[in-house]
């Protein structure tokens, strides 16, 4: 998404004509004031997502459809998705993993507060029921990789 929102035109020109000139850069969309907006108003939210998770979708499927294509496709392919069930999209996957981490280290590593952010997506036991793996992330970065490899091990 973030790349859409710096290179694509089309989105940038949708994001002049709603938002004003000021919104968008040489250097694409200014997020910070992007996400002030948005994260204040349902529906200018509603309205960035009509704009962009279409095209998010559409340029997942073009990527698989282009790792399928090569002569050695790989047999797992990733894709971090945050508003994965927010938005309907793991029927495009075969597997979900979810990660956690308590509100408060979430909040540490955020560079948007979450409190706009978060009201809107599902809980985390209810992302947690749905999903394939969990894991939540509140240990090392050793923890991390050892339930990654899992996974991976696991769908391998």
């Amino acid at each position: 998404m973030h790349r859409l929102l710096q290179e694509d035109e089309d989105v940038r020109r949708a994001l002049r004509e709603h938002f004003g000139a000021a919104i968008v850069g040489p250097d694409g969309a200014d997020r910070r004031a992007l996400a002030r907006i948005v994260f204040a108003d349902p529906a200018e939210l509603e309205w960035l997502e009509q704009l962009l998770h279409p095209k998010v979708a559409r340029e997942h499927l073009a990527w698989r459809g282009q790792l399928a294509a090569t002569a050695n496709p790989p047999e797992i392919a990733v894709t971090e998705v945050p508003l994965l069930y927010e938005t309907g999209g793991e029927s495009r996957f075969d597997a979900v993993v979810v990660i956690t981490a308590p509100a408060h280290l979430r909040a540490e590593r955020a560079a948007i507060p979450p409190d706009a952010r978060e009201q809107r997506l599902l809980p985390d036991e209810e992302k947690v029921r749905r999903a394939d793996y969990s894991y939540v992330n509140d240990g090392s970065l050793d923890e991390l990789d050892a339930f990654v490899a899992d996974v991976m091990a696991k769908l391998g």
